[in-house]
């Protein structure tokens, strides 16, 4: 006789070290999260950021190994903390690029005062770096917390703050999305949070484009 192996219900990773990230990459996680704190002059800038109207939308391509960020963010050059600011965007789309052997990256960059995506839900994506410089992060489910056949049902979501675990601003997420090979059914489940009047985050999705 064969033992019949039960599927591991997806699970999440979460560490101070970088290399954390690198843990999407078994099958049975969906989502890694390195905890990680700004350099003050990294913060200070993304302070700037977060109150301007900004809202940058930019195919990158990787050639040998090396994202290329070409003028990004250069109107912003003149102000504390630039150099270092889009050093870490290199460093984040170096290893993105790097961890899914990507030829194309889709970088976007937005200063919010509200939740752009309020309802838990999955990403219908490969693969998604998230991470907020400024302000409320994303906030997340183990697979316990909600059905996912109630996605998107306001009364199906869990209420209590126990249930709902939350990044801290300067954390890095990758969330594996519907559309990684052999994830269908288990994209992490995800919302955007839930800001205060006149609150306002500055927000950096990667995605794997290709």
């Amino acid at each position: 006789m064969f033992a019949i192996e039960t599927p591991a219900w997806p699970r999440q990773v979460l560490g101070e070290d970088p290399q954390v990230l690198a843990e999407v990459l078994r099958d049975d996680v969906n989502l890694a999260v390195w905890r990680r704190s700004l350099y003050p002059e990294i913060a200070e800038f993304a302070d700037v950021l977060r109150a301007q109207p900004v809202d940058l939308k930019q195919t990158l391509a990787v050639q040998d190994e090396r994202v290329l960020l070409g003028g990004l963010l250069a109107m912003y050059s003149s102000l504390t903390g630039y150099a270092m600011f889009r050093a870490d965007l290199e460093w984040l789309a170096d290893a993105f690029a790097c961890l899914t052997g990507a030829q194309r990256i889709g970088l976007r960059l937005r200063s919010l005062d509200r939740a752009m995506c309020p309802r838990f839900h999955v990403d219908h994506v490969p693969l998604r770096l998230v991470t907020t410089y400024v302000g409320a992060a994303s906030q997340w489910l183990e697979e316990w917390a909600m059905a996912r056949s109630r996605l998107g049902d306001p009364q199906a979501e869990p209420q209590q703050r126990a249930q709902i675990r939350q990044m801290a601003s300067g954390d890095v997420g990758l969330f594996k999305g519907e559309k990684w090979s052999g994830n269908q059914g288990g994209g992490i489940v995800h919302r955007s949070p839930q800001t205060a009047m006149g609150e306002r985050r500055l927000l950096l999705t990667l995605d794997w484009l290709g």
